[in-house]
């Protein structure tokens, strides 16, 4: 570090106080009763300000530029605006000390001997706070929260924006020592370096502090040697700032006990107090607070660190100074003293470093050492607390030369990578030198002419003297206590000298002084610039100069390319290959390094690593074709396009080793397969060099050349081959040859192959068609939907060719063309394939036509179009179309889930339907298989009862689930009642007991039957009720016991054939309960009908029977009725009773009646010929049963009441209410027989 005075003025008075505008463009001076405004570029007076009637002491600006503040002896402070204008004053009751602005408010702080006051432009009037003490110094925190103040008492005092006191600091000393200067650390980021120390040790300069730093940013380089003058700092550039970021606000205070410290805003002290020999003046920090400034009685401007550590002096001065500060943002220093004297000096900050390999060593902050490894990028920190004036690296040593030492570190382990440093040895030994360079086991010192080595003791063991300057110095390495330096002097002269050798050895001499040096890897070359830029390669052997090359101010070989190297001078980068021409590029700084394809350059104090791809060398190595040279090249770093492009070149030009490296490097597997292929092929004894070429053009795309190339060396048949491949169907021709039918035909296939797939297929359908691929031109055209097309060709083939003729009738139907399709199929005689196409069609016409001609294709009509008939809900037809078909089984399994559909859907009248539907169909199965009879009889009776509860339960389900319906109470009642004595075993699913209970409960109350009503009701209390029901069913139940314990006498049905009245809770169940004889219902109102059933005596067949009922006149009915009037708690009633007359002596039938009294079992009506001869014909009535069944007959006791049966369900109705049900549903209400259908 060194300071240049830039400009200095003398005034009259003395200087007390100075400030910067913000910007750094002038500088306002406290100089006796004026302020004195300068350029701060050249030092010229703007202009002055009068305004104060005393001395003024103190000025500071505001931070955003827009006033700054002046006070003085006389008791007034005055604001002004950056246009120079007074425009504010206002008075203390004493001397104004000093000013001081907030940072962010920008509220004026002033102090006077005897209190402070607050100002700020919202403000009209100044908020005072008086103080116990004088104030000497004032500085806000970074944040302007607080303000501390500087007493004479040697108290500092902090106050937050209010003026109330937060903290109170005592210095040692008391009034002996008045704080004179205080300034907080401007920086937001800052490294708390501070630690307490608890003996003086502490202080001793031995103390080194190591610290890991995390890498921020990108810094490397790589060199091996160091120039012996520094490089200086640009004029603007800010010292290195590597700290972590942990804010902090430090207060310095400097007092005139003749101490710095430190403190914390919390008032804790950090670190000692130091001692600095003088009574400081002033203490301010650089705008980024790395750097103090302090002045005083020591007549001189001193530089610290910003932890106190003084590293020079600035300017030396006539008498005190007063003030110092640094311009905003710069390296500028402006100082005033007692005499009057204005200086502004310039810090220009050397670079000091080290680099060896990939490892950069660098001054920071000017007291520490930060060691980067330029490869993995980390970084540690050594801290020292002194100044570094030289750094040196070499392998795995470092040494820092200190004020008064020189300290050794070396790496713990021996690890490339390891970052980890200790302390060696230590030379306590103060030495003035210009560059320091250190070995695996000395130290060397260059002074001017002279090099010194040291041991690390620090016993001088050899001496050089050079006849000249010495400008550069490197160390080329050797064994440990041996290694090599290359000297460079100032008259041209290049040595080699060895640590353990006290004689030098000359390489060469030169006309030009030395700047640069460096040796290739080999030590075969030496790469030299002089004093005239110019880079002078030369060879060590021969001393011959090889080749030079202008603006050149540093060189560096590179160290894995023996004949590779790199300048850099005039703001470029220049790569040189062996003798080959120079290749530039854009790049500031000076190269120090080069390895591989990196190269390290340091521009100004920045080392940064450069990733140069080496192409434009390796492209002049191919242009000569020396493919080894430039695959070496390659591997220092290409880009992927230069890889190939070695790689094509190499193999184009034969040379296969480089060119499988090159490729291998790509991962190219397909030309690492071409390439051993031809190794293969040349170890069989292949040595064919233009075969092998043409195969390589065809690679690369280049078809013509490979052409060429297959014709020349008798191959037309590759070429052919490749021109097919490639669809280059015009090409490929010109190689057909002689016109071999196989070579035409596949050349015309291949080119059809492209056709389909450049999609023209219309191109494609006629190429293939003339290449015989009948198959593939039918795929296209159905593909493509061409039905003229496939039309063509299927009544173009030839009948025997039916795979494309199979083919063509998928496509006619897949396109849904069937007429083309059956003329297909009817072609090649497919039959079978013509039937399935009518059922997936839906022809049924046509595939009965077909099935009567070819009976063997029954199963495969007659079972399609019965499940087409059974999804269209045509049951019947189904049923006789699976009959037809023989498949009785999967007639009933679609019956079944139907059926059970429909219970599930609670579609209760289908599904009794479909239960009568099924009891027919088990009754067909029946009558035609002998082997299943019983079972389908028995599962005859079965689904015939429960289509008989489904249709019935559909009446309850109605009345329960919808809110209105039209059935009679009656018609209610009398179905709840069937259910109910039906449901005696097990309930079969969907029908709901709860249900039919509360149907029976809920009619039979509101028709008197109250005490069936009553029982209902208890049924109903051990069953689980649904929530929408409790309510009325407890109503119920509750009501039910405020009626009559007994049923109304109408309800009471009768038996017709011994003329007793049943209750209507029959435990028997739909049977009388006297002579057991099975009631008869209507299927639609399901009271009891008039009608007995009678039994035909042994040996009389039906057809006979029928005969015999047929010769008789139908009689009077012997059956009577009349009117019964009845007086009951003072209602008059009329009663239909019905009596049967006396049997009379010519009525057998009437005597067949009757039955023996007290008898359990059921004794049925059994007739013989004689009483079928009596009986009328619209007296009975015949359920006519298919075999194997018997035939029912049944008795009408009041003919004059007609009863209606279905021919086909064999289901009884009251005449009225089947005509009433056949008008409203054009069918029978039971089995849905159509009325217009035959029986």
């Amino acid at each position: 570090m060194r300071a240049a005075l830039t400009w200095r003025d003398k005034v009259e008075q003395c200087i007390y106080d100075l400030a910067f505008k913000p910007d750094g463009t002038q500088l306002i001076i406290a100089s006796g009763n004026r302020l004195l405004v300068y350029d701060t570029s050249d030092g010229t007076l703007i202009q002055p300000l009068k305004a104060h009637k005393d001395t003024v002491y103190c000025v500071a600006y505001a931070k955003d530029g827009k006033r700054f503040a002046s006070g003085a002896a006389d008791k007034t402070v005055i604001i002004w605006t950056s246009k120079l204008e007074g425009i504010l004053k206002y008075t203390h009751n004493d001397s104004i000390q000093c000013v001081s602005y907030n940072p962010v408010t920008h509220q004026l702080a002033s102090c006077s001997s005897s209190d402070f006051g607050l100002w700020s432009p919202e403000q009209k009037s100044v908020n005072k706070h008086k103080v116990s003490n004088k104030i000497t110094c004032c500085s806000w925190t970074n944040d302007g929260q607080y303000l501390a103040l500087g007493l004479y008492n040697g108290i500092v005092s902090i106050r937050n924006k209010n003026g109330e006191e937060k903290v109170k600091i005592e210095r040692p000393g008391g009034s002996l020592s008045p704080v004179w200067s205080i300034s907080w650390n401007p920086s937001s980021r800052w490294e708390n370096l501070w630690s307490a120390r608890d003996s003086e040790e502490d202080d001793e300069a031995g103390h080194t502090c190591l610290e890991d730093i995390p890498v921020l940013k990108s810094i490397t380089c790589s060199s091996q040697g160091s120039e012996a003058e520094e490089e200086e700092r640009e004029e603007d550039e800010s010292p290195r700032n590597a700290s972590s970021d942990e804010h902090n606000d430090i207060l310095a205070v400097a007092d005139w006990g003749q101490r710095l410290s430190f403190y914390q805003l919390s008032g804790k002290q950090i670190g000692k107090d130091r001692v600095l020999n003088f009574d400081p003046c002033c203490v301010s920090y650089f705008s980024k607070g790395e750097y103090i400034l302090m002045g005083g009685s020591d007549k001189q401007v001193s530089l610290y660190t910003k932890d106190g550590v003084r590293l020079g002096t600035i300017g030396e001065q006539s008498t005190w100074v007063w003030t110092c500060k640094a311009k905003p943002d710069s390296n500028y220093v402006a100082v005033g003293t007692q005499d009057g004297t204005i200086s502004l000096y310039q810090l220009i900050f050397s670079t000091v470093h080290g680099l060896y390999k990939d490892r950069y060593a660098y001054r920071d902050s000017m007291t520490d050492v930060i060691v980067q490894h330029l490869i993995t990028e980390q970084k540690v920190r050594i801290k020292n607390r002194e100044l570094v004036k030289k750094i040196a690296i070499y392998k795995n040593r470092l040494a820092i030369q200190l004020p008064e030492k020189i300290q050794i570190f070396e790496l713990y382990s021996d690890d490339s990578s390891d970052m980890h440093y200790r302390v060696k040895e230590k030379i306590a030994k103060k030495f003035e030198c210009n560059l320091l360079v250190v070995c695996s086991e000395h130290i060397i010192l260059c002074q001017e002419k002279r090099l010194q080595c040291l041991s690390f003791s620090g016993t001088k063991e050899r001496e050089w003297v050079m006849e000249s300057l010495i400008r550069y110095i490197k160390v080329i390495g050797g064994p440990p206590g041996r290694e090599g330096l290359l000297v460079g002097l100032k008259n041209g002269q290049i040595l080699k000298i060895f640590v353990d050798n006290p004689f030098a050895i000359v390489l060469l001499k030169q006309s030009t002084a030395v700047r640069c040096l460096d040796m290739s890897a080999s030590r075969n070359k030496l790469a030299v610039v002089d004093e005239n830029d110019t880079c002078l390669v030369y060879d060590i052997n021969t001393k011959e100069l090889l080749f030079q090359e202008p603006n050149a101010n540093s060189v560096a070989w590179n160290t894995q390319c023996e004949d590779m190297l790199c300048f850099s001078g005039g703001g470029y980068l220049n790569i040189k290959a062996s003798n080959f021409p120079v290749h530039q590029q854009k790049l500031q700084g000076f190269v120090v390094g080069y390895n591989g394809s990196k190269i390290f350059c340091l521009h100004v104090f920045s080392m940064t690593a450069v990733e140069v791809p080496q192409s434009a060398p390796m492209y002049q190595y191919l242009e000569r074709k020396l493919f080894k040279e430039a695959y070496k090249i390659a591997c220092l770093g290409v880009t992927d396009t230069d890889w190939k492009e070695l790689a094509m070149e190499a193999l184009e030009g034969l040379e296969f080793e480089t060119a499988k490296k090159a490729f291998t490097r790509m991962r190219d597997l397909q030309y690492l397969e071409l390439i051993s292929s031809i190794e293969e092929r040349k170890k069989r004894g292949e040595s064919n060099n233009e075969l092998f070429l043409a195969e390589i053009y065809a690679y690369q795309g280049k078809f013509h050349e490979a052409a060429k190339l297959y014709k020349r060396s008798s191959h037309e048949n590759l070429a052919l081959d490749m021109y097919t491949d490639l669809r280059m169907f015009d090409y490929a021709k010109e190689f057909l040859g002689s016109g071999d039918p196989k070579d035409t035909k596949m050349l015309i296939t291949k080119q059809a192959d492209w056709a389909k797939n450049i999609n023209e297929p219309k191109a494609a359908v006629e190429m293939y068609m003339t290449a015989g691929e009948h198959l593939k031109a039918i795929e296209i055209s159905g593909d493509q939907g061409w039905v003229d097309v496939l039309i063509d060709i299927a009544r173009k083939l030839d009948k025997a060719e039916r795979e494309p003729l199979t083919k063509c009738a998928y496509y006619f139907k897949k396109l849904l063309n069937h007429g083309y399709a059956a003329e297909t199929y009817i072609k090649i005689g497919d039959l079978k394939a013509l039937t399935q196409l009518y059922v997936e069609t839906q022809q049924w016409d046509e595939a009965f036509a077909l099935c009567e001609k070819h009976l063997e294709f029954k199963d495969d009509v007659y079972v399609p179009y019965a499940q087409w008939l059974a999804e269209n809900d045509r049951f019947e037809e189904a049923q006789k179309a699976f009959h037809k078909a023989g498949r009785q089984t999967e007639a009933v399994k679609v019956l079944e889930q139907l059926t059970h559909n429909a219970v599930v859907e609670s579609r209760f009248n289908d599904a009794g339907y479909y239960y009568w539907m099924l009891s027919m169909q088990c009754l067909d199965i029946a009558q035609d298989n002998e082997e299943q009879k019983t079972e389908m009889l028995k599962k005859f009776h079965h689904f015939q009862h429960l289509a008989e509860l489904y249709h019935a339960y559909h009446f309850i389900h109605k009345c329960t689930e919808e809110p209105f319906n039209h059935y009679l109470p009656e018609t209610l009642f009398n179905v709840s009642r069937f259910l109910l004595h039906s449901l005696t075993k097990e309930t079969p699913l969907g029908i709901s007991k709860v249900n039919t209970l509360f149907a029976l409960a809920k009619q039979s109350k509101a028709l008197g039957a109250y005490k069936l009503a009553r029982h209902a009701y208890d049924k109903l209390q051990g069953l689980q009720i649904p929530a929408r029901f409790q309510k009325s069913v407890e109503l119920g139940s509750l009501t039910i016991r405020s009626k009559p314990f007994h049923d109304s006498e109408e309800l009471v049905p009768l038996c017709y054939r011994c003329s007793t009245h049943n209750p209507l809770l029959n435990n028997l169940g739909n049977v009388c309960i006297n002579c057991r004889q099975p009631f008869v219902f209507a299927a639609s109102s399901y009271d009891v009908l008039h009608l007995v059933e009678f039994y035909l005596e042994d040996g009389i067949t039906d057809e006979e029977a029928v005969a015999l009922i047929d010769l008789e006149v139908p009689r009077l009915n012997k059956i009577g009725s009349e009117w019964q009037e009845q007086m009951s708690n003072g209602v008059q009633t009329m009663r239909l009773l019905y009596k049967v007359d006396e049997i009379e002596e010519d009525d057998p039938f009437t005597a067949k009646l009757s039955f023996e009294q007290g008898g359990s079992e059921f004794v049925p009506v059994v007739v013989n010929r004689a009483i079928l001869k009596s009986m009328s014909r619209r007296d009975v009535l015949i359920k006519r049963w298919s075999k194997p069944l018997q035939w029912q007959y049944f008795r009408s006791l009041l003919p004059d009441n007609p009863i209606t049966m279905c021919s086909f369900c064999f289901q009884m109705f009251h005449s009225e209410d089947y005509e009433l049900l056949v008008l409203q549903h054009n069918c029978c209400p039971y089995c849905r027989r159509k009325i217009d259908e035959s029986s």
